[in-house]
């Protein structure tokens, strides 16, 4: 499977309940349940009014389902070419 970052807009995000975030993991759950196919949410990250979502499916085509299924904004979905961080640095001298 590809990895996604979908980009969500929703005004106020920052300012939701943990409570509301649940009732936003409910309805992504049962999606993805629904969607008889490969998927995979990974995590969330919540950042002044948008979602930054990593999920994991064989195409663009799977997430944008999954997030009409669920009934929330997917306003850009791209796939992730590549991941690095401090532990992939090389100790070149």
């Amino acid at each position: 499977m590809k990895r996604f970052l979908i980009e969500r807009e929703i005004p106020g995000a920052e300012d939701l309940t943990p409570a509301e975030l649940a009732v936003i993991a409910e309805k992504s759950n049962a999606a993805m349940s629904s969607l008889g196919v490969p998927y995979r949410w990974i995590t969330t990250y919540v950042a002044g009014d948008k979602l930054y979502c990593l999920h994991e499916a064989e195409d663009e085509d799977a997430i944008r389902e999954h997030a009409r299924r669920g009934g929330f904004p997917a306003n850009l979905v791209t796939a992730i070419a590549g991941e690095f961080g401090p532990h992939t640095a090389a100790n070149v001298h």
